[in-house]
């Protein structure tokens, strides 16, 4: 059974919605939980309160934190005080989140920075935080939650999308720095009904998309043999991961590094026949260059 004794658990945008849910459910499984959303002049607000004593009536432990996750300071702060209450922090769960929806054409620059501040910055500042504990410590599991919208695209959502596809690249490179750490990071990608999205579907399908369903994924990304590096999307009791490949690479000859040359092949380069996943930009650069090499043998 996977247990969080002994661990502490950092959830931001845990007022409500999924945060509320994933906290609840490291409480439930043992862990000390630090339920983390925007609160007014320093404290935390109804919604923080009522997770934590949520948390507290069912036996848990749980602090109350009032960070704005934009604001690096606050970050730091909030690891501080689960630090100083708890002596460690094993988990964080980045999820806090807004929405500021429209076409591109009509979303304005402060619509555009508000939402990377508070998705990509936000998430940045948090595990940068965070990082040097979990390093000292030997162990850490981290995730950043992203979206359909930055892996797949959706309509009128160009600063949602273009956050959340940034932690595909959080993700992938503290994969890389934090393994000789026992730092394992994934990203997940929800589909839930919340505050978000609660006047953008019907009501059956709200009612299919609660919280709860997707807290099991984010409860499996932390446990101890999780695994890292993992695109994990959870909705409505459904599971899946999602895959990044690319094929085996078409070398061109000198004289045909052309346009059109790329044109006429592009069948070829861009078959799905062989696709397999990179480990990460360097193994890519090294099959570019095997490749070549490759060529340049058969040529000579």
């Amino acid at each position: 059974m996977i247990r969080f004794d002994g661990r502490v658990a950092i959830v931001t945008g845990a007022a409500r919605g999924l945060g509320r849910a994933h906290a609840l459910g490291f409480a439930a499984r043992g862990a000390k939980v630090l339920v983390s959303d925007l609160g007014q002049n320093g404290q935390p607000s109804e919604g923080t309160l009522a997770t934590v004593a949520e948390i507290e009536a069912a036996g848990g432990t749980a602090l109350a934190n009032a960070a704005d996750v934009g604001d690096p300071a606050a970050c730091a702060a909030a690891v501080k005080q689960a630090m100083d209450a708890w002596g460690r922090v094993d988990i964080l769960i980045n999820n806090a989140g807004i929405l500021r929806d429209k076409s591109f054409a009509k979303m304005t620059i402060e619509d555009i920075d508000l939402v990377i501040k508070v998705h990509l910055q936000g998430s940045l500042y948090f595990t940068h935080a965070v990082w040097p504990v979990m390093r000292a410590q030997d162990y850490g599991r981290i995730v950043f939650t992203s979206s359909a919208s930055g892996v797949y695209g959706n309509f009128g959502q160009a600063n949602y999308g273009a956050a959340k596809a940034g932690m595909l690249g959080l993700m992938n490179v503290l994969h890389l720095e934090g393994m000789k750490s026992n730092i394992r990071v994934n990203t997940l990608v929800p589909s839930a009904a919340t505050e978000m999205t609660k006047n953008l579907l019907p009501q059956m399908a709200l009612d299919l998309l609660a919280p709860e369903h997707v807290t099991p994924a984010v409860l499996f990304l932390c446990g101890e043999d999780a695994p890292s590096h993992v695109i994990f999307s959870a909705g409505a009791g459904v599971y899946d991961v999602t895959h990044i490949q690319e094929g085996p690479g078409v070398y061109l000859p000198p004289g045909q590094r052309t346009p059109e040359e790329i044109a006429a092949r592009f069948a070829e380069i861009s078959s799905k026949a062989q696709l397999a996943e990179v480990s990460g930009a360097t193994e890519q650069t090294q099959k570019f260059i095997g490749l070549a090499l490759q060529h340049a043998g058969t040529a000579g």
